[in-house]
């Protein structure tokens, strides 16, 4: 009988996959926790581990340099040892000498005796002695990345930007845990009535001031109610206001360039009354699967779903076409960096450009079909000017017909007119605003 694996020996596992093939950790855990049959008690340890280790991987290396200087090492030894440390300094729920004892246990398993004592070695120093402290790094912008896990160069990248300030505050909330939000399906339930019965299932929620279908969750876990999922989706509040900010009618015909996974098409659809026309492409067959599910399982009739290049779309549909165009442009993701904490890893400052190109690129060819009287929504889930504002900027010189909406500012929720990211291009919500992800929304139109 195969032993069963222990939550540690999972993590490990899962932040090695993530570390060497790039898998995105949201989904290698879910993964994880169906395969091993995580217990219901144990999900909440896994996934602070996992996450917990990736999010603070640069401080964690910080933290272990004095101990381990420039000792050559396997990769999964070095893994064993940020996470063993993570639980020290964060998780004071565990004990030191739990943590140090299946560190070792695992060593042993995974390599040999001379490797056992290394690790046991290094995590005894570190307990006796504790942790370096950040007062030695002089730079402060150096020291604000080593401090919040952030790579250098995207520190100062956002410093030149946004200010030390701002960039701190964005730095910080990157690594805390951010709230859960659900959007209610109202042709299937009131929202009142979502929040009653969710209170009796032992589940508080507020109203999301974002979205009049959001809801926030302050405690309890949605995943187990009732509701969850043919009445509920589980959708960050930011990203709601961009469907929201689409301003759609159910009879209106929609273009939704680049929909997978699906969640703002569905909201769109929800907001249609299930009436009227979405057309929702995504490049690839596997992710236009997700939205037609979605839809499925939301009772949602009236989107149209195609794998399609979205760039050459002028070949599938007539010039004025659209009422309402949403472009959620492909992005770097650096707005959402707690639920993806490896992505800060693996981008590089020439993805940004990279991207910008095709960014542009897709806007060029969804102008066209707009309706004269039509609107179109630019979003990213990025903080980063050259995605955002600058792309708009460019347009603008470009397209002398197009303007940004003023009505557009006219319908943002109250509580965005107090933000700081709001210019005249649009909006750009960094992850501190309300706790949730960080994105830039801006509406067009013909003038």
């Amino acid at each position: 009988m195969t032993k069963q694996k222990t939550v540690r020996d999972i993590a490990l596992q899962l932040l090695q996959r993530v570390s060497e093939s790039g898998g995105f950790s949201h989904i290698l855990i879910n993964q994880a926790i169906s395969q091993h049959q995580v217990k219901q008690e144990d999900k909440g340890l896994l996934t602070e581990i996992v996450y917990g280790t990736l999010q603070r991987q640069m401080t964690l290396d910080f933290y272990l340099e004095p101990f381990v200087g420039k000792k050559k090492m396997d990769h999964w030894v070095r893994t064993l040892l940020r996470m063993s440390v993570y639980q020290m300094v964060y998780l004071s729920r565990v004990p030191d000498h739990a943590v140090i004892n299946e560190a070792v246990t695992t060593a042993k398993k995974k390599g040999h005796k001379g490797i056992s004592g290394f690790v046991n070695g290094v995590l005894r120093n570190v307990q006796r002695k504790g942790v370096p402290s950040f007062d030695t790094i002089t730079d402060e912008l150096e020291r604000l990345a080593i401090e919040t896990s952030h790579p250098e160069w995207l520190v100062r990248r956002w410093e030149s930007q946004y200010g030390f300030d701002l960039t701190k505050d964005m730095c910080q909330s990157n690594i805390e845990s951010k709230q859960v939000s659900v959007r209610i399906q109202p042709m299937k339930i009131e929202i009142k009535q979502a929040i009653s019965q969710l209170s009796e299932e032992g589940i508080d929620v507020e109203r999301s001031p974002l979205s009049e279908q959001g809801l926030n969750v302050v405690k309890g876990n949605v995943l187990h109610s009732e509701l969850f999922p043919e009445s509920l989706t589980i959708q960050d509040e930011t990203s709601m206001l961009v469907s929201e900010m689409l301003d759609v009618k159910p009879d209106m015909k929609v273009l939704d360039a680049c929909s997978a996974p699906g969640g703002k098409t569905t909201h769109i659809a929800e907001k249609m009354l299930s009436q009227g026309e979405i057309y929702a492409y995504d490049l690839h067959q596997s992710k236009v699967k997700l939205i037609n599910e979605k839809a499925r399982v939301l009772g949602l009739t009236n989107i149209e779903t195609k794998a399609y290049d979205s760039r050459e779309l002028e070949d599938n549909h007539d010039p004025n076409t659209f009422d309402r165009i949403l472009l959620d442009a492909p992005c770097t993701g650096l707005g959402v960096l707690r639920s993806k904490p490896d992505i800060k890893y693996h981008k590089k400052e020439d993805n940004i450009y990279q991207l910008a190109q095709n960014q542009y690129d897709l806007l060029r060819s969804v102008i066209p079909l707009l309706k004269e009287n039509g609107k179109l929504v630019y979003s990213t889930c990025t903080v980063d000017r050259h995605e955002n504002e600058e792309q708009i900027i460019q347009l603008l010189n470009d397209h002398s017909e197009l303007e940004i909406d003023p009505t557009f500012f006219e319908e943002l929720p109250t509580v965005c007119h107090k933000l700081a990211g709001i210019t005249e291009y649009g909006i750009q919500i960094f992850p501190q605003d309300f706790n949730a992800d960080g994105f830039f929304i801006t509406r067009l139109r013909y003038k």
